[in-house]
């Protein structure tokens, strides 16, 4: 897995520390996914490659539920724990603190502004992964993990309810991943956003059409 990315030893030193609990949606293999998307923004807005890879292997370090009240806190503590991986191996203290900011705002719910060139890739490389047909599968997966269902029977669009994306997944479409194209901060980000997003709406059409 290491020598996928492209200072291997870099990633051998910390994969170790990339998860403290995993899934199928947050894995190595989503890790791979964010570096490549990463690598196709950098390759044309230009960055930090160092830290760029530093904060895509440890930006899901310490897993929050969800659910939680403390999920917001998440990105937070994982840049905490990225700058003791990182200081541990040597680093200096400037450059833990560009990782460990790419680290704490690439989160959605933490709502903090991207101030670095590194901080907006990661963030638009990791919302990336929220949408498109990979998107459609990470939320499926991860609503049967919760035991939630796929959508409400009699009103699946929630056109006379209110939308409840802890129970169903299709809600999950409304409450977030069909407004997450609208917001990247990259040129090269949005490009790559529009088709995905594009994606994601022709599937939850087309789930509501055979549905309804």
């Amino acid at each position: 897995m290491h020598r996928s990315f492209p200072d291997p030893d870099l990633a051998l030193s910390l994969l170790p520390h990339a998860f403290d609990r995993r899934d199928g949606a947050h894995d190595e293999a989503h890790l791979l996914r964010v570096w490549k998307n990463v690598a196709k923004i950098m390759a044309q807005e230009g960055g930090d490659i160092e830290v760029l890879l530093a904060a895509t292997l440890l930006h899901d370090c310490i897993w929050v539920d969800k659910a939680s009240p403390e999920r917001r806190f998440a990105s937070r503590l994982a840049a905490r724990k990225a700058e003791e991986v990182l200081a541990g191996i040597g680093w200096t203290t400037g450059r833990i603190q560009q990782v460990c900011h790419a680290i704490e705002a690439h989160s959605f719910s933490a709502a903090i502004e991207p101030m670095s060139l590194e901080a907006r890739i990661l963030q638009d490389a990791d919302r990336l992964d929220a949408i498109g047909f990979i998107g459609v599968a990470r939320c499926m997966y991860l609503a049967g993990a919760r035991g939630a269902a796929i959508y409400q029977p009699d009103d699946p669009a929630a056109e006379l309810r209110p939308l409840d994306d802890r129970s169903y997944a299709l809600d999950h479409f409304q409450t977030k991943l069909m407004t997450l194209g609208d917001g990247f901060r990259t040129m090269v980000g949005r490009q790559l956003a529009a088709v995905r997003a594009a994606r994601l709406r022709a599937f939850y059409d087309g789930l509501l059409a055979e549905i309804v």
